[in-house]
């Protein structure tokens, strides 16, 4: 492909360039040429259809096929969230901004399923309901047009174009999951009509849409399902001169959460002509922007051996399929092998990640991801209503089939983000209004030891080595490079986390 480099050379360049310390850079500058930006991809990694009617799928059902599947309120209850909603903190209030290339085009008939399905409180904007005074909203914003979300004709000679039914799955993925986790935030689905071809186009674009949101103070929380590692941007300056939208969140009290990835440590370079996943392995443990950006919150992912039936509180469940939670008796959670996680080549050590929970993997002269983790591998999945262009149009194969219209049991840090959103859409209602960048408080409650306990759910089994050749990390005791500080304690957390933003 044009303007690459080789590995080697490419990596010398970034160490010259990057050696000492974090980059500043000023917002507002001029984006690098369309050439110079890889592409991104949604970070859905994995999803199976289990039926196709409109009545979710049995348990049972889940487990024939070697899987878990949770719903709203067994996701709720194994972060201890469900009291939080069930005395009115559900988010509500504050409105959550998703970022998804080419959107869905049947998101508000599948987002009516969904909360029929399970009982969940109707949104102003989902398909057949009247809205109400009270009511949250759901509401799209395309700034640059909206096309169809459906595959090309078998005949096409673009490549990459499928992606647009890959996209329809994670946008079904982030607004359902935001909306089980916080029934009664505001949802706001924010799109770029990109195309994800020779990764020539989709970050100024979607960097662009989030600067909109936050100069026009539509949301107080932002969620992204996608990413790139940095080693595929052709320089420094090309990732670096995006930081706007960032920068101004930051200033403006909005909090901007973003997926790992779901590659482990062993990312790709920019995608050349023949798919989305084409380009080659960087033969060394890497991560993706933005989850590596200082000014975000990166979430990583775990499989979660809970009880995906319980709605009272967290159940340890070992006697159910998948295999990670059968190896591993009487743990909650272990980290996913797939989870996104290690150190930045781009942004130096923040201060905030000074101080670490007594036991921590340490965090040398670069920042360190992930900062959170929730659930994340589609083996203990959530469950998604998705519907797909008929006749098998939709370019998606499920087992080598077209998947159809109807209920998958869905994962990836795709997953574990949107969740995060949700919860800290729930702390800035407690909040009375925006937290902004959350990361000093995270780390400075996972700087108290009986405040971290309470907190947050110490993941300390598991690892990110997805594929052998490259090197990854172990989870450990306090945070590591799988799951960070760990996952979330709803019920401790929440007020928590408002106390620590107010630097309590």
């Amino acid at each position: 492909m044009k303007n690459m480099r080789p590995i080697r050379a490419f990596a010398f360049a970034w160490a010259l360039a990057l050696s000492g310390a974090l980059v500043v850079v000023t917002p507002g500058v001029t984006a690098a040429p369309a050439s110079r930006y890889p592409a991104v991809t949604p970070a859905a990694s994995d999803y199976q259809q289990l039926s196709a009617s409109t009545t979710p799928p049995t348990e049972a059902q889940c487990n024939s096929v070697g899987r878990r599947c949770f719903n709203p309120a067994s996701i709720r209850a194994a972060y201890n969230l469900n009291g939080l909603v069930a005395g009115g903190m559900d988010g509500g209030g504050i409105t959550v901004a998703i970022i998804d290339s080419f959107g869905s085009d049947t998101m508000a008939h599948d987002l009516h399923v969904y909360n029929q399905a399970f009982g969940l409180p109707p949104m102003c904007g989902e398909e057949g309901v009247t809205c109400a005074p009270g009511m949250p909203t759901f509401s799209r914003l395309a700034l640059q047009g909206a096309p169809a979300t459906k595959a090309p004709p078998a005949t096409a000679k673009s490549p990459g174009l499928q992606d647009k039914s890959a996209w329809a799955i994670e946008v079904a993925l982030d607004v359902e999951t935001v909306h089980a986790v916080a029934p009664g935030a505001n949802i706001l689905l924010v799109t770029t009509p990109v195309a994800e071809t020779l990764g020539v186009q989709g970050l100024p674009q979607m960097m662009a849409a989030e600067k909109y949101v936050v100069d026009n103070h539509l949301a107080q929380v932002i969620t992204q399902s996608f990413g790139t590692a940095e080693e595929a941007f052709n320089t420094p300056s090309s990732l670096l001169n995006l930081r706007g939208a960032f920068t101004a969140a930051a200033a403006s009290g909005v909090t901007v959460l973003a997926s790992t990835g779901d590659n482990g440590t062993a990312n790709v370079m920019k995608a050349p002509v023949g798919g989305p996943n084409a380009g080659p392995t960087i033969p060394y443990p890497t991560v993706g922007w933005p989850a590596s950006d200082p000014l975000v919150t990166a979430v990583g992912g775990t499989y979660l051996c809970t009880d995906p039936t319980a709605t009272v509180g967290r159940v340890t469940l070992s006697s159910m399929s998948p295999t990670r939670c059968l190896a591993n008796p009487g743990v909650a959670e272990v980290g996913w092998i797939a989870s996104g996680g290690g150190y930045s080549h781009v942004f130096g050590k923040p201060d905030y990640q000074n101080t670490l929970p007594a036991g921590s993997t340490q965090i040398g002269a670069m920042r360190g991801i992930p900062d959170v983790a929730l659930l994340a591998s589609a083996t203990t999945g959530t469950l998604e209503y998705l519907s797909l262009p008929p006749d098998g149009q939709s370019g998606i194969l499920c087992g080598g089939t077209p998947c159809s219209t109807g209920w998958y049991v869905v994962g990836g840090t795709s997953l574990s983000s949107p969740a995060m959103a949700g919860i800290v859409a729930i702390a800035a209602q407690l909040n009375g209004g925006g937290l902004g960048l959350i990361n000093p408080a995270l780390y400075k409650i996972g700087a108290d030891p009986t405040r971290y306990a309470a907190d947050f759910f110490d993941v300390t089994t598991g690892n990110n080595t997805l594929d052998p050749s490259v090197p990854g990390y172990p989870a450990t005791t306090g945070w590591d490079p799988v799951t960070g500080l760990g996952t979330i304690n709803g019920e401790n957390f929440v007020p928590d986390l408002v106390a620590a933003v107010h630097g309590n």
